[in-house]
């Protein structure tokens, strides 16, 4: 008998809200459980989903590959990191040529800096190169999902919402002007 075991959803994020988030937290003792991070919309996520145009690549490895990228989408930048623990991702990043679209799934990471501060960023899982009519796909999606989740926050908050209001300045105002800036920048209706 095989037992499968389900992924998690990977959400949709914009970066702006991405690189904002500075709250992880594990939902059980078990070692094995995974590792979600909070955003300020109010939603966990142990995966994410991001699309947007691959500006830089490089291979900061000393003594094997380590790539990181900067992936832009309408509100900012996300940085992924992929070495050897992630043969695929790096497979394909090796082979990518920047400026160009790409899709990536992957999980997200927060890392304390010596200042108090934080970085946050993306160890994929996958990486594909796609089309502007994709990247527009996601914009739209994601901007779709962003604005429902500050609407729910607002007038029907569940628990996540609840222990975001708790960890993050609760005005979703400037979440809210990247989403519908973001749906702005297409330049296409879909």
């Amino acid at each position: 008998m095989s037992v499968s075991v389900s992924r998690e959803v990977a959400r949709r994020v914009f970066a702006s809200e991405f690189n904002t988030a500075t709250h992880s937290f594990k939902e059980s003792d078990d070692e094995r459980a995974p590792n979600y991070i909070l955003f300020p919309s109010g939603i966990r996520a142990n995966r994410v989903f991001i699309v947007g145009t691959l500006t830089q690549l490089d291979n900061i490895g000393n003594d094997s590959e380590w790539w990181h990228g900067r992936i832009s989408d309408p509100t900012g930048i996300f940085h992924i990191f992929s070495g050897q623990y992630q043969p695929n991702s790096t497979s394909v990043l090796r082979k990518l040529d920047p400026p160009t679209y790409v899709a990536v799934t992957g999980k997200p990471n927060i890392y304390s800096r010596d200042d108090d501060g934080v970085n946050v960023s993306i160890r994929p899982e996958s990486v594909t190169e796609v089309d502007a009519l994709t990247r527009d796909r996601w914009v739209a999606e994601t901007a779709i999902q962003t604005l429902e989740r500050i609407s729910s926050f607002r007038e029907t908050p569940d628990q996540y919402a609840e222990q975001a209001k708790i960890h993050y300045e609760t005005d979703l105002t400037s979440h809210r002007d990247a989403a519908l800036l973001a749906l702005e920048s297409l330049t296409e209706p879909l």
